[in-house]
């Protein structure tokens, strides 16, 4: 079975690492923006070849530097999957041209689709239900979609608490999956704990919602950064670890670390190889280059099957 390629340094596994952190790890994906992105001297030195990349498509960002952002990353060697945030985009002939302008200069076959983060619609679309029912995806032969997944609610979804309004959109993304050609997976926002997040997975699993799911994880940042980013993203419950962390003042400098969450999920995933729980997405708070040292530091840099790209 044909290898990724990575650099010679990157293949050296790190003395003391998790076996099963390691092998979950594997396949990992992480989102940039073009600013961030723009930092980076060589994704090569930092990043497995194959590892996806999401671009996140802030409000405000012009297109144009999305696709160029996609198409260095793309001819680095790293498969790309842009935002496509519902809210921002004014119509369909706006989507279709975004479509085009990314496969025209990136060659991406692939796409986050979400509301977006504004209150109200620029335009046509409010959702990415609305988004996939153009079938302008399918038509561009798009091979893989993912979707949001909200495993501590989303209150922009179901204002007044609860998960009706999520749960029915999962429902109703659980169908289309099964009536497109393209791969589609859960990339959810990120939290803290473990053990609400595999409860979340099950609960999935029981009602018969089988997308496997990339857990959105943190990446290590100072507290202080990671607390600011969590209140604004709307994470939950899972919260309190990090308060529980800031009440340490011996702490309070010191970055936090995805090391714990991780290691649980991994032995989750261990013990039960049939998880909904596929892999890991990482949202690098602290720098890309913190994020990805961290990642190699624990493994994240071993050769992956292709196929599992």
């Amino acid at each position: 079975m044909a290898l990724l390629n990575f650099r010679k340094k990157d293949t050296v596994q790190p003395a003391g690492v998790n076996p099963y952190l390691e092998a979950f790890l594997q396949g990992y994906s992480i989102e940039v923006m073009p600013r961030t992105a723009e930092k980076v001297p060589d994704f090569k030195d930092l990043l497995p070849t194959g590892t996806r990349v999401y671009i996140a498509h802030i409000e405000g960002t012009p297109i144009e530097d999305m696709v160029a952002t996609a198409a260095h990353l793309a001819r680095d060697g790293y498969p790309v999957m842009p935002h496509f945030p519902a809210r921002i985009i004014k119509d369909q002939a706006t989507l279709e041209n975004w479509i085009a302008m990314y496969q025209g200069e990136a060659g991406v076959d692939q796409a986050l689709l979400l509301a977006g983060g504004v209150a109200q619609p620029h335009g046509d679309f409010d959702s990415s239900i609305a988004l996939l029912e153009t079938g302008a995806f399918d038509r561009a032969g798009f091979t893989r979609l993912h979707v949001a997944g909200h495993p501590e609610g989303n209150r922009d979804i179901d204002p007044s608490g609860g998960t009706l309004n999520v749960d029915a959109a999962l429902r109703w993304k659980q169908k289309f999956s099964e009536t497109t050609d393209a791969q589609m997976a859960l990339a959810t926002q990120f939290a803290f704990e473990a053990r609400p997040l595999i409860e979340w997975a099950d609960s999935l699993k029981a009602a018969g919602i089988t997308l496997p799911i990339h857990i959105g994880i943190a990446g290590p940042a100072k507290l202080q950064t990671m607390i600011k980013f969590a209140v604004a993203c709307g994470v939950g419950p899972s919260l309190k670890v990090l308060q529980k962390r800031a009440r340490d003042v011996t702490k309070l400098l010191l970055p936090f670390e995805p090391t714990e969450v991780l290691t649980e999920l991994a032995a989750h995933k261990a013990a039960t190889p049939d998880s909904n729980i596929e892999r890991v997405h990482f949202f690098p708070l602290g720098g890309i280059t913190a994020n990805a040292n961290w990642a190699i530091e624990h493994g994240g840099a071993s050769a992956v099957p292709a196929s599992h790209v």
